[in-house]
């Protein structure tokens, strides 16, 4: 009898990630149909794993793609429609104990035209132009130095000295 490896998915409108995690895995096959079943086969150490599922909707099998790496193979699965799916299984109720959400990969629906922050893959920093004047280390220090002695005397300021407390209680 085979074992299941644990996948874990994620989704954007017009793709699904699905990964499979199997470190080692030897004679590894992939088959992805139109109509959605996914069917994963691989052996380590002897031991036979595999998975064969339905998935939610149709694909595009021509523009998915896969990689085969030591750790886990990922498969990039171009949906045929551009939606969001409901689940990733097309049978409703409880998933299967292997199948688990990649947290590290999902967004949400209506986070996904947003970033958070700025988008650095496009951004090449070799030819920034950040001139001397742009910004002094100096300065920011001098500023930082100036709010904490600032902080400093107000609180030494409000601190009663001893003697002033001795003669309070004389």
């Amino acid at each position: 009898m085979s074992r299941h490896p644990t996948l874990k998915w994620a989704q954007r409108s017009d793709q699904l990630y699905i990964t499979v995690e199997l470190p080692d895995a030897k004679d590894v096959k992939l088959k992805l149909e139109p109509d959605g079943r996914f069917i994963f086969s691989a052996t380590k150490e002897g031991v036979p794993y595999e998975v064969d599922i339905e998935l939610f909707d149709k694909v595009n099998v021509e523009e998915s793609k896969y990689n085969i790496g030591v750790r886990s193979i990922v498969y990039v699965v171009k949906k045929a429609e551009k939606k969001w799916w409901d689940r990733l299984l097309k049978q409703e109720g409880k998933p299967p104990v292997f199948l688990k959400v990649d947290w590290d990969k999902w967004v949400d629906e209506g986070d996904e035209n947003e970033r958070s922050g700025m988008d650095f893959d496009s951004m090449d920093f070799l030819n920034l132009d950040m001139d001397e004047d742009d910004f002094d280390m100096n300065e920011s220090k001098n500023e930082e130095e100036a709010v904490e002695s600032k902080e400093e005397e107000d609180k030494e300021a409000k601190e009663p000295t001893e003697p002033a407390a001795e003669e309070a209680k004389a």
